[in-house]
């Protein structure tokens, strides 16, 4: 952590948002797939793109300062390594629909909720859990269908991560439209899953399901993960991003029904934002906990000193908890004593 001395310092933080809407507004308009055919002028990006040529040049100089492209000096403009990687659609490892369409759509006007949050004052018309965003089918379908995009890349890691070779079942608490059931089940051939999700979410998630071909593996139940059943006797439980989005009050509850419904010897996994335990940072996890607050009010910032804690009074043996995400998201182990 960089302990800051300068007013200019200051300014990049509150600057920030110019940064994020140029880079939505690029996805938007396709500049980084358009760019990935080679190197463009502002004239000829305006012709593919829904963009002014004018309003082009303004753009590509903003994208350029943020290091997204890079300026050719020709007046022609290139995609940066990491936006030809990440923001191109149809990459391997793009992620561009999750920022535009759920951080750039859904998340960022949700963040005026937060200083009402932060006071434990929102107002009734206000979006105060999961649950009630996603009883709208539409919020519910451009949020899940973002997600998986943006799970992919952590569920890859996991696989390469854990080894669940021995492993029959997996029970995937607030799974999603499932990116770490599909990703899992293809990399562990012996592998089946059952995702507990909202009901909305279940019905998108059935079609990447089927997409897969995998619908014989993985099945749904369909309700609150707080208070639906799940099945019993699993050979491993896994919860990603499910801590960030429920009260806080929940957490030692949810760790203790996955401890119930493990067999003996069975893993939990859990992925999520977490921080150090002195709260140092990492800053995109502590920023990410302070933009869950904007919705869930109750929602705890997470700190690995306190889950592996957790873990241990649980019960649970062999707790490990490491970084997943770099500065963003950690992945906690651990067994149900055999």
């Amino acid at each position: 952590m960089t302990v800051l001395t300068e007013a200019d310092q200051i300014s990049e933080i509150a600057f920030g948002f110019m940064g994020s809407k140029a880079l939505f507004a690029a996805l938007g308009a396709g500049v980084f797939t358009h760019l990935s055919d080679g190197p463009q002028s502002c004239a000829e990006l305006a012709e593919s793109c829904p963009l002014d040529e004018a309003r082009t040049e303004t753009l590509m100089t903003a994208l350029a300062g943020l290091g997204l492209v890079e300026a050719r000096g020709d007046g022609r403009f290139a995609n940066s390594p990491a936006a030809e990687a990440f923001l191109v659609k149809g990459a391997k490892y793009d992620f561009g629909d999750y920022l535009r369409l759920q951080v750039g759509q859904q998340m960022y006007g949700l963040l005026d909720q937060i200083d009402d949050a932060l006071q434990d004052n929102l107002p009734e018309e206000a979006t105060a859990s999961y649950a009630e965003w996603f009883a709208d089918p539409e919020e519910a379908r451009l949020y899940s269908a973002s997600q998986h995009a943006g799970s992919l890349g952590p569920a890859r890691q996991l696989a390469r991560k854990i080894d669940l070779s021995a492993a029959k079942t997996l029970l995937d608490v607030g799974g999603g439209t499932g990116a770490f059931a599909i990703t899992l089940c293809k990399a562990f051939p012996d592998l089946s899953v059952t995702i507990v999700d909202f009901p909305n979410v279940a019905k998108l998630g059935r079609e990447y399901v089927e997409q897969a071909g995998l619908s014989d593996r993985i099945t749904y139940v369909e309700g609150n993960a707080l208070e639906t059943g799940w099945p019993g006797g699993q050979d491993a439980v896994l919860m990603s991003y499910l801590f960030s989005g429920v009260p806080g009050e929940t957490h030692d509850g949810l760790i203790a029904r996955a401890r119930d419904h493990l067999a003996p010897g069975g893993r939990f996994l859990l992925h999520d934002f977490v921080v150090r335990e002195d709260r140092s940072g990492p800053k995109l996890a502590a920023l990410w906990q302070l933009q869950h607050t904007a919705f869930t009010p109750r929602a705890r910032s997470l700190d690995e000193g306190w889950l592996k804690l957790a873990l241990e009074t649980a019960g649970f043996e062999a707790v490990d908890v490491g970084v997943m995400i770099p500065e963003m998201t950690m992945l906690a182990a651990a067994v149900k004593p055999a």
